[in-house]
């Protein structure tokens, strides 16, 4: 039984064998056919793609050889332009040539000219001096001088003649030279002066703080002089102490630092503590103090003259005017002034008095800054003008008050009469009458000293001299010199405040009666 079985599996997987075996033949040629298939097709398309990159390369080709022939063709077309146009330039050049060539010839021919003429020029010239050798003799004989002394007659005459010319002439330079250098120079001495520390100015350049007793003087200067070092390097203000009894000086050129440093020690002697700290302390409150009072100043100035308010940093600026003098006169007090004036003025002309009174008040607020800055008050209070917008009538105002620029409305004018009614005014700066009686008779009396003066009379509060000379006497250019002199003369043997103006009249009557 099993060995039946046993043959039978072998038949079947014999069986099984051969069926898988038949199943692979099938599938075998089943690939094969498929894989010819593919192989024709692979060939199919590479000859199709083949023929396409043949034709696509010679269309290729094709385009190339039109690109070349349009190009040579191009090239060919500029070249035959550059051909005609070197034969042009060439054809230019030989006219050129030729016209060069002509005008050789023409200068050849004028320089033989020129040659001929000059030798006739020669010629003529030494028959002209011959001439004139002979014509000089016979003058010198008829007038009975040598040509030296004719020379010297001739230029006596023509220096004569001449005087006259030359007379107007430094007229004319000296008007010029008076109108810009010399009223410019006035008003940088005068302002130097003010700015300085010269003895004459010295009352406004220091502060007196009493003391309670001697012994204070020594807390104030402290250990080694450690306290008053230290206050003068925050204040800036130098502190003078002197023998004077229970009292110190405070000198500095900034008036603002110079009351922030009063204040300041006025605080610590009342306090009694001071040291180091504490005068930080002081300086601190002083200057909040300082700073509170000009501001005030500045909204009581405004206020006073009825203005609407400024800006607050032109407040500030304002308000320091209140620690400023000139000649002994407050600026802040002599700005109202002149506000109020050229206010005043400006309503009777029918102008707008808001800004005359404006302007005046603001006409010296370059003053306030002007220790800090090169140049003059009027100028320095122009540049701060257009930095707070203000108007330009305003600002022309303030530059032209002391005819530093041109005045360009009629509001300046005003300014500029009110600053000086205000500052020149008896009284107005620390002058007293009998000193000012005095220095308008010194004035006429300088004036008199002078020969060919008939008459002098010293005017406008003393700022001009008018002096009348005789006609006979003193002739145009003399009364040119003579303004000259009497201003010198003034100048060396007289103090005044400002400048002296010297005009000089000299007039010419002619009187006839009719009988």
């Amino acid at each position: 039984m099993s060995v039946i079985n046993i043959v039978i599996g072998i038949v079947g997987v014999a069986s099984g064998a051969a069926v898988a075996l038949f199943f692979y033949i099938q599938n075998l040629k089943r690939t094969q056919s498929t894989v010819s298939e593919l192989i024709c097709s692979a060939k199919k398309q590479s000859e199709d793609i083949l023929r396409e990159s043949r034709l696509e390369a010679k269309d290729e080709a094709m385009r190339i050889k039109h690109r070349a022939e349009d190009e040579s063709r191009n090239k060919m077309r500029e070249v035959r332009e550059i051909e005609k146009k070197l034969v042009k330039r060439e054809f230019y050049i030989e006219r050129k040539m030729e016209v060069a060539d002509k005008k050789s010839e023409d200068l050849d021919k004028r320089e033989i000219e020129i040659k001929r003429y000059q030798n006739l020029v020669s010629q003529r010239e030494s028959e002209i001096q011959e001439i004139i050798e002979k014509q000089t003799e016979r003058l010198e004989r008829i007038a009975g001088l040598s040509r030296k002394e004719a020379q010297d007659v001739l230029m006596e005459n023509l220096m004569e003649q001449a005087k006259a010319g030359i007379s107007k002439k430094v007229k004319d330079m000296r008007d010029k030279t008076i109108s810009e250098a010399t009223r410019e120079s006035k008003k940088i001495i005068v302002s130097a002066i003010q700015r300085s520390a010269a003895d004459h100015t010295a009352e406004t350049t220091v502060s007196v703080v009493n003391l309670p007793n001697d012994s204070m003087k020594g807390r104030i200067i402290g250990r080694e002089g450690r306290n008053i070092r230290h206050f003068e390097s925050l204040t800036g203000v130098e502190i003078v102490v002197d023998d004077t009894p229970e009292v110190v000086v405070l000198s500095g050129f900034d008036p603002v630092r110079r009351e922030i440093a009063r204040v300041a020690l006025e605080k610590l002697v009342l306090d009694g503590r001071i040291h180091p700290a504490r005068i930080e302390e002081m300086i601190k409150k002083a200057t909040m103090e300082v700073d509170e009072s000009i501001l005030r100043a500045a909204e009581e100035a405004i206020n006073e003259v009825n203005l609407s308010p400024f800006q607050p940093e032109l407040m500030k600026i304002l308000g320091k005017l209140k620690y400023r003098t000139s000649y002994g006169q407050n600026v802040l007090q002599h700005s109202i002034e002149v506000a109020w004036l050229s206010g005043l003025m400006a309503a009777e002309l029918g102008l707008n008095g808001e800004i005359a009174k404006r302007a005046g008040l603001l006409h010296d607020i370059g003053k306030a800054i002007d220790r800090n800055i090169t140049g003059t008050h009027a100028l320095i209070g122009v540049d701060l003008a257009r930095k707070f917008k203000e108007n330009e009538i305003i600002i022309n105002a303030i530059g032209s008050h002391h005819e530093e620029i041109e005045a360009i409305h009629p509001i300046s004018v005003l300014v500029a009469a009110a600053d000086q009614i205000s500052g020149s005014r008896r009284g107005a700066r620390g002058d007293t009458l009998e000193s000012y009686i005095q220095r308008l008779a010194k004035l006429e009396e300088i004036a008199n000293s002078f020969g060919g003066v008939s008459k002098t009379y010293a005017i406008q509060a003393g700022r001009e001299v008018r002096v009348i000379v005789e006609n006979e006497t003193v002739d145009d250019s003399e009364a040119d010199n003579l303004s000259d002199e009497i201003a010198a003369k003034i100048q060396n043997d007289l103090n005044y405040p400002g400048q002296i103006k010297v005009v000089v009249v000299r007039e010419h009557r002619s009187v006839s009666y009719a009988k």
